[in-house]
């Protein structure tokens, strides 16, 4: 290594940049939490409670939605809903739905870490099982493509609230236990 005056080059630049840095007030109020910190944990804390009601509404949402048109049927003359389906053939997507709903809904009100993550593999599980179901009753067959209706639409957008909101949950952490 080269030597520069007392000590090794880098050891002299490191100082040298300390003590530049230091000129500036900034520098001795790094241990601070500014106020711009402050408010963007005021805004978190706001969205995650804000996040956690529209999550509980979804649940409500989605329960509804199953009882609502989700396609036309154009050659039957029929209209599918999360509980029926001509002769059965794309089952009842809304049985398995609504436990979903209200298993999220449940967890999203209980304060405990367990329910908070076990809540986002439950809506994970839904968003899933929605996408499935949308898939199965608005494909084509036999050249033929039915009519989607709202209800299917209204299904698919409260799952992904509700994993949404499963992500950004409403927990309140003990600094006693963390630190």
């Amino acid at each position: 290594m080269t030597e520069f005056k007392n000590g090794p080059v880098a050891e002299w630049l490191g100082k040298a940049l300390q003590k530049l840095l230091q000129q500036f007030e900034s520098a001795r109020d790094l241990r601070n939490i500014p106020l711009l910190n402050r408010k963007r944990v005021f805004f978190i804390s706001t969205m995650t409670k804000i996040f956690q009601r529209i999550g509980l509404i979804a649940c409500i949402t989605l329960v509804v939605s199953c009882f609502m048109p989700w396609a036309y049927y154009a050659d039957i003359k029929e209209s599918f809903t999360g509980f029926y389906s001509y002769q059965n053939n794309y089952g009842r997507p809304g049985k398995f739905l609504t436990i979903i709903a209200v298993i999220a809904f449940t967890l999203m009100y209980l304060p405990k870490i367990w329910a908070k993550r076990s809540n986002m593999f439950v809506c994970a599980l839904g968003v899933g099982y929605a996408i499935k179901s949308y898939i199965l009753f608005t494909s084509c067959y036999n050249a033929y493509c039915p009519e989607k209706q709202a209800g299917i639409f209204i299904m698919m957008i409260a799952t992904i609230l509700m994993l949404i909101s499963s992500v950004l949950p409403d927990l309140k952490i003990d600094s006693k236990k963390v630190k």
